[in-house]
């Protein structure tokens, strides 16, 4: 491509590993976040996950110092998305901010650029209606943590053109990710599958069938799970849970996605996972300890 400028809009969790992929793959970056402080956070991180990169021999000094280089931050969408050929909104999981992020996306962005959104479950058709391009609108649902993990689910809306996936596809594999095309219905594939068997891990914590060690450790040492579904849960965030599994509840209509009332419980008590400190089990800055939560200790 000869434009190589990408635009990232949110500099959160996914939003800086997003733009470190593309940094690493020799693109140039414009980073979008109101709060100076997480763009501040932001550049940090990703010098640091980049550092560790080094460490493993993947990366080295020079190319971690051209990369960098590439990366420009911004306060506002409309200057920073004014020349990008590719658009990716990472903003939090929430229909109604990601729907008016698209349409300043929409406003500001060029004629022919691409407008991805990294959703994990909210309507790509949906978020494309605000748009006066809704056949150049993708999904585009990176896994955290975003360096390490290779697979990105691209997600076609009902306008989405197929010269756009085509191209969509062939820049992931320019990541040295792998591209796998879904359509567009509640979840996708990948949290339709997941969510669910968090949410019965929940419930079987919640209905006293087992504790939070001997579930995690079923799924770890049974399924060969390389994490089980509640520390998962923590590791996603508990209110993330709890929005996806509302949006397949409400867009399939059936209740076998409720979520658990305790999960409803915790996210009401503030008890998020790793980003609260607190979830199913207890996260102690420094510390690799994974320790239940005394709430759950039996």
């Amino acid at each position: 491509m000869d434009n190589q400028q990408i635009t990232v809009i949110g500099a959160g969790t996914m939003g800086n590993g997003i733009a470190h992929v593309f940094l690493k793959a020799g693109f140039k970056v414009h980073l979008v976040d109101t709060n100076a402080l997480q763009i501040n956070k932001a550049i940090d991180t990703i010098a640091k996950n980049m550092y560790r990169q080094i460490a493993k021999g993947v990366y080295t000094p020079i190319e971690k110092e051209t990369a960098l280089k590439n990366l420009t931050t911004f306060s506002s969408i409309a200057e920073a998305v004014k020349n990008a050929f590719l658009v990716i909104e990472a903003a939090t999981e929430n229909a109604d901010i990601k729907l008016k992020i698209f349409e300043q996306i929409d406003a500001h962005a060029p004629a022919g650029a691409i407008l991805a959104s990294n959703t994990s479950s909210i309507s790509i058709t949906k978020i494309a209606a605000v748009t006066k391009r809704p056949e150049n609108v993708i999904g585009m649902h990176f896994m955290n943590p975003v360096p390490v993990m290779e697979l990105v689910e691209i997600i076609n809306g009902y306008a989405t053109d197929a010269s756009v996936t085509e191209k969509i596809v062939a820049l992931t594999n320019q990541l040295n990710k792998v591209p796998c095309v879904v359509n567009d219905y509640p979840g996708f594939i990948a949290n339709k599958i997941l969510m669910p068997m968090i949410n019965e891990a929940i419930y079987s914590l919640y209905e006293g069938i087992a504790g939070v060690t001997s579930i995690d450790s079923i799924m770890k040492l049974g399924m060969a799970h390389p994490m089980g579904p509640l520390q998962l849960a923590d590791f996603i965030g508990l209110d993330v849970c709890l929005s996806i599994l509302q949006t397949l509840q409400q867009g399939f209509g059936n209740n076998k996605y409720a979520p658990c009332p305790l999960l409803v419980n915790m996210v009401a008590a503030g008890k998020l996972g790793i980003k609260s400190g607190e979830g199913f089990y207890v996260y102690t800055a420094g510390s690799k300890d994974l320790v239940v939560s005394k709430r759950f200790a039996i």
